[in-house]
């Protein structure tokens, strides 16, 4: 066998190793999170009164969890069991749409030391939180005016009222759950156990971006950027439905959206490519709650998580037709930011104080 064939063989493998780990950070970061902050984001949610600190709480919960998904489902739980009403629930869920954003951008600083890359991976990963920021701005005074959300998502629970729920089948919980349970367990035992495993975690985020954007550099000398361009991102219905079906499969839209940054910082698929797969990921990662809704058989608590796939759907209907917003927000941001290092530190002081003030404006209130 000569050398090519071997390298032919060999590449696909390792790319498919490359990815594994690169899921694999993704989904021990938000375990380490999870660590620091899941309790804390679940007390927060039981304490929102105010709809614009629901909006906020929202967005520093998901912050933590990493996982609108997960605030969802808690969020529906704690309707279920009287503890939030479904009003206060609705600000909440807006806000989670944009806390699960910062892995994106997370991922696209992987690609900082090559300008050109990381100006197209960064543009990729913040147009999801333009698109995100646009539907609360727009939606969010509409809902406390009119609640167009709450009465569309009642109108949707009573037709599905009595139906059981079912848990659906997670692959990625299949594959990586068992080795984050044998880290977990070698390092929570020790001092900052959470610590050390957001460390690792980054580091092998880094690291196996970095080998991943080589290997696909490389292999799209061959025909991956024929099948990126030919079949997944020909037009932008498939990328709505592969956003979709990507979504509700894994049940995380942060790691739909993050695995496709390195393909953008390769210069394999476009912000306008990007932008319908990111809404079709926005509708996926509501079926998890809408089935732990389902399952608790409690009426407010299905309005709660149609509530959210609803919110998702007005916000495509609203600015699908208006995409030039959020895809030139992004490329104006992104080329303002990647100017100079200068810039780029600015740019993280600002994208910081989007969590942080949140947090301060609970704290203080």
């Amino acid at each position: 066998m000569s050398e090519n064939s071997r390298a032919g063989i060999f590449k696909p493998i390792f790319l498919v190793l490359i990815i594994y780990v690169f899921l694999l950070s993704i989904k021990l970061l938000g375990h380490s999170f999870k660590l620091f902050g899941s309790g804390f984001a679940e007390g927060m949610l039981q304490a929102t009164a105010d709809p614009f600190v629901g909006l906020l709480t929202g967005i520093l919960a998901t912050s933590l969890i990493q996982s609108s998904s997960t605030t969802t489902s808690i969020v529906v739980g704690l309707v279920a069991g009287g503890g939030l009403s479904l009003p206060n629930a609705i600000p909440i869920i807006m806000g989670a749409n944009i806390g699960t954003t910062i892995t994106n951008t997370l991922v696209s600083m992987g690609h900082i030391t090559n300008r050109v890359e990381f100006k197209r991976a960064f543009t990729a990963g913040i147009v999801h939180d333009f698109f995100n920021m646009a539907a609360v701005i727009t939606l969010f005074p509409i809902e406390l005016k009119f609640g167009i959300i709450e009465r569309a998502a009642r109108a949707l629970g009573e037709g599905f009222e009595g139906v059981g729920g079912t848990k659906a089948f997670n692959p990625l919980k299949a594959i990586l759950n068992p080795v984050i349970k044998w880290i977990d367990g070698l390092l929570i035992p020790l001092p900052y156990g959470n610590v050390l495993m957001m460390v690792i975690a980054l580091v092998l985020m880094f690291g196996a971006l970095t080998l991943l954007v080589k290997t696909i550099r490389s292999l799209m000398l061959g025909k991956l950027e024929v099948v990126i361009q030919r079949y997944l991102f020909r037009n932008d219905v498939m990328g709505l439905l592969l956003g979709i079906v990507m979504t509700a499969v894994v049940q995380s839209s942060s790691i739909t959206t993050s695995v496709i940054i390195p393909l953008a910082g390769a210069g394999l698929v476009t912000v306008r490519q990007l932008f319908p797969y990111t809404l079709g990921a926005n509708i996926g990662t509501t079926v998890t709650a809408i089935l732990a809704a389902l399952a608790t058989q409690n009426p407010v608590a299905v309005t709660v998580a149609f509530a959210h796939l609803c919110f998702n759907i007005f916000g495509i209907l609203i600015f699908y037709p208006l995409k030039f917003i959020p895809i030139r927000l992004a490329l104006f941001v992104g080329e303002k930011a990647t100017v100079s290092n200068r810039s780029m530190i600015l740019f993280v002081v600002v994208y910081l104080l989007l969590y942080l003030v949140p947090l301060a404006f609970i704290i203080l209130t």
